[in-house]
């Protein structure tokens, strides 16, 4: 698989060359991550080229990025509560400390982690290499990304209908 949109995540999305994106969203475009080490985990980024941070955005723009992110965590979470009884809760999460773009984390979270990392970003399973490297595109994630696409679509009517 051509990886080339690693280079220029909200670029290539924009673009429409960016495999891992689920749905546009307003401000921005859901993703699906890279490597699922915990499944379902998904990433917002800013469809705004050069912004680095979320108060890099004038006020409004930020209001609807954070909207997003709402939207998305609540995709995932009803997704990951239907496949998994073991779901616990959504992480979100704006870090930005290694990618240099506005990005928003939207982790599952699980009771079946080891009890010595539920209280850790959810990243530290892949930093300690706790889990197998588990890629989200490639066919064994279809499935997942269907549901994460149809939920947004879902959510997104939710939030147009102001429910």
């Amino acid at each position: 698989m051509n990886e080339d949109y690693k280079a220029d995540r909200v670029g290539s999305a924009i673009a429409g060359t960016n495999p891992t994106v689920l749905r546009r969203l307003e401000a921005g475009f859901a993703v699906i991550g890279d490597n699922q080490h915990l499944p379902g985990y998904c990433v917002l980024i800013s469809d705004t080229p050069g912004v680095d941070q979320l108060t890099d955005l004038e006020p409004a723009r930020q209001l609807v990025f954070l909207q997003d992110m709402a939207v998305l965590g609540r995709a995932v979470g009803a997704v990951c509560a239907r496949r998994d009884p073991q779901f616990r809760r959504i992480n979100l999460e704006i870090q930005g400390n290694t990618d240099a773009f506005l990005h928003a984390h939207v982790t599952p979270r699980y009771s079946w982690e080891p009890a010595d990392i539920v209280g850790w970003p959810a990243a530290l399973h892949h930093w300690e290499k706790r889990v197998e490297e588990r890629p989200a595109l490639g066919g064994d994630h279809d499935d997942l990304i269907e549901e994460l696409r149809a939920e947004l679509d879902h959510q997104q009517e939710l939030r147009l209908s102001g429910a």
